[in-house]
């Protein structure tokens, strides 16, 4: 039987790898699984034991083992999450994620910090870098669709699908009121200028 004194360095940092990712893995809460995951680079590290990140399913999860034994946490969840950058170096990588800080409004976004993880393996770093950007598309689009909601609520019922684009939830409601939402949601990048005009060309027509 190999004991750890006998491992060559290569065995050791892999067991220690291993250990690293099965702390990590203690973490996630039922359904969620691991998607990737990078190791910082022993450059990098300010002790032998070095920063190990992984995207979940439902979070970005960066563990920093102590010295001494033991652990620390820092994850997000990816509703939080507002943009990801990646910056590739001759060593490593970097990534920067900023979070939002009031993630659970659909407007008035803000931000409200951010996370860096600093000394990635490049390879590791590009694959959770790609997680960040594909979980930042789809929470976008979703705040989004919230966004479309809220305003076609304050607006009197605005429509836009193919059926009723432009038209008023009730006969009742002010076509300058549905033209003012419409040029609201245009402004903040909600709808194109294709859609603003055929919003704008339906509420015309219905005069």
């Amino acid at each position: 039987m190999t004991t750890a004194a006998a491992q060559g360095p290569g065995e050791a940092e892999d067991s220690r790898l291993q250990a690293a990712l099965a702390q990590l893995q203690g973490l996630l809460v039922p359904g969620e699984t691991l998607q990737t995951y990078a190791v910082q680079g022993r450059l990098f590290a300010l002790s032998k034991r070095r920063v190990l990140v992984g995207a979940t399913t439902g979070r970005l999860i960066a563990l920093y083992r102590n010295l001494f034994g033991g652990y620390r946490v820092n994850d997000l969840r990816w509703q939080d999450l507002k943009d990801v950058r990646l910056n590739v170096g001759i060593f490593g990588a970097d990534i920067t994620v900023t979070v939002l800080d009031q993630s659970d409004l659909a407007s008035g976004e803000q931000t409200g910090g951010s996370l860096l993880l600093h000394g990635l393996r490049k390879d590791q770093a590009q694959a959770v870098y790609r997680t960040c950007q594909a979980q930042e598309q789809a929470w976008r689009e979703k705040r989004r669709v919230r966004d479309l909601e809220e305003l076609r609520a304050k607006s009197g019922g605005l429509q836009l699908g193919s059926s009723g684009l432009g038209s008023p939830a009730s006969g009742d409601t002010d076509p300058v009121e549905r033209l003012k939402a419409a040029k609201e949601m245009l402004a903040n990048g909600l709808i194109t200028d294709a859609e603003y005009e055929a919003i704008k060309a339906k509420v015309v027509s219905g005069l």
